[in-house]
């Protein structure tokens, strides 16, 4: 294939790719097509109306991070924007006035809001970029969405909700998809347990944390009880092992709870100290499951490169599971640390036959890194193909608000207004409040009730 045969074929690629989004998030009766250069149209079978929308595939074919953003007000031209502000419009540095205009029966978008959707979706943004952080992640600060400050709005769900009044007004007998707000909750398992599957010598080196830097001097002295019995189960007192309490919290509110497992050992400094053959894993997976919650894969932190260790490591999980008795319809799950290298990491989950990965969030800020918060099949934007695969944007993780080394927002009511203000605005466009919470980081009462509030808002 010649490179334009291939350009071609990439930009039909892209265009199918796009029309299957305009079906889950419209309606299935949408068909998208290139219209002459310059516009993409929309056409419902049998209707002489139409929508043309503008198409700028070399704006949004860039990976970095250096385009313009303009900003358009829908409520003067009689539209009505998701989050009730502006919405910022990247790739273009001023909108025209009418941005959105009825000429006949046809409608016509000036901007290129399915060249955006596609741009932040596939994370076009990202590819090749080595202004990385020291685990080799794409850093929040180095994106277009910080530097312009819409990193915490879903952008792509708010243009697709104007572009949905437009559909509506078009074709006012079109009946439009209703997605319901969900809020998905999961725990990456890296550490189950302070004291169990440690040796000797870090159990010592645990105890005299809890004496020098934790003043925890009552659970120093039980920690050797502690180790001793857990190894055919984790101890009810171990400090970390909360698996019991998430789990009735989200059964209190109706949520599943998702735990993902690390099946390998790629960098031992990084990754977890347990087998997940362990006999202790095996009894707590099986009581995860028997409650009714969900097991995943959490990727060993090398990985993120390796599409065949990916499936290796997949292979071990749900083998460990059948041996258990373990079925599940759907398996997924999220990379070690959140690392993630465009198109690479994507090929490790279609390889292991996974049906989804819930990776996609900044480590070092929240929100909304896809510019969505609905699943979407993903897109490989190098190749220019769809992929089996489906993303499930992670949202917050709580780290990113509360550490130190992130936004360093405590465990307060500041910490909990900004989950709050996410999660609004997954409501605001009836998406997934995905929200990853480590099952270390909830053995304090006052993380609990963070946590607690968090679920309840």
């Amino acid at each position: 294939m010649n490179s334009m045969d291939f350009l071609m074929s990439s930009r039909d690629s892209t265009i199918s790719w796009l029309n299957t989004i305009l079906c889950e998030r419209l309606s299935k009766h949408l068909k998208l097509m290139q219209c002459g250069k310059g516009y993409l149209l929309l056409t419902v079978s049998g209707s002489a109306t139409n929508i043309r929308i503008r198409s700028e595939p070399a704006t949004f074919s860039q990976a970095g991070s250096d385009l313009p953003c303009a900003s358009w007000d829908p409520q003067p031209e009689g539209w009505k924007s998701a989050l009730g502000v502006p919405l910022p419009a990247p790739g273009a540095s001023s909108v025209p006035s009418p941005l959105i205009e009825k000429i006949d029966t046809t409608y016509i978008i000036h901007y290129d809001l399915l060249g955006l959707a596609c741009w932040m979706l596939s994370r076009q943004e990202e590819v090749g970029r080595v202004d990385l952080d020291k685990h080799g992640r794409f850093p929040a600060r180095s994106s277009h969405a910080y530097k312009h400050g819409y990193l915490e709005r879903p952008i792509v769900d708010e243009w697709l909700a104007i572009l949905a009044q437009v559909v509506q007004r078009a074709w006012p007998q079109l009946a439009l998809a209703k997605p319901q707000f969900t809020v998905r909750v999961s725990h990456d398992v890296d550490t189950p347990a302070r004291y169990g599957f440690s040796s000797v010598g870090r159990l010592l080196q645990t105890m005299a944390g809890d004496v020098l830097r934790r003043h925890e001097v009552l659970e120093a002295l039980r920690a050797p009880l502690i180790w001793s019995q857990s190894k055919k189960k984790l101890h009810s007192a171990d400090p970390f092992n909360t698996f019991n309490w998430i789990m009735s919290a989200s059964e209190r509110y109706k949520i599943i709870s998702a735990f993902y497992f690390i099946c390998g050992k790629t960098y031992p400094a990084h990754d977890a100290r347990y087998d997940v053959r362990h006999p202790a894993i095996r009894e707590l997976m099986r009581g995860i499951h028997t409650r009714g919650h969900e097991i995943g894969l959490h990727p060993s932190y090398n990985t993120y490169k390796r599409p065949d260790i990916i499936a290796s490591e997949a292979r071990v999980l749900i083998r460990t599971c059948r041996e258990e008795g373990i079925k599940q319809a759907t398996w997924g799950g999220r990379m070690h640390f959140l690392r993630w290298q465009t198109p690479a990491t994507l090929y490790g989950w279609e390889q292991a036959g996974m049906a989804y990965d819930s990776t996609l969030t900044y480590a070092d800020h929240p929100g909304f890194r896809c510019g969505t918060c609905h699943e979407y099949p993903a897109f490989d934007p190098v190749a220019g193909k769809a992929l089996q695969l489906r993303i499930r944007p992670l949202i917050a993780m709580e780290c990113s608000v509360l550490a130190p080394r992130y936004m360093n927002l405590g465990s307060g009511d500041i910490a909990l207004k900004k989950f709050i203000q996410l999660k609004q605005s997954c409501r605001a466009v009836n998406g997934d409040f995905t929200l990853l919470w480590h099952n270390t980081l909830l053995e304090r009462q006052q993380q609990r009730a963070l946590y607690e509030h968090v679920l309840t808002a």
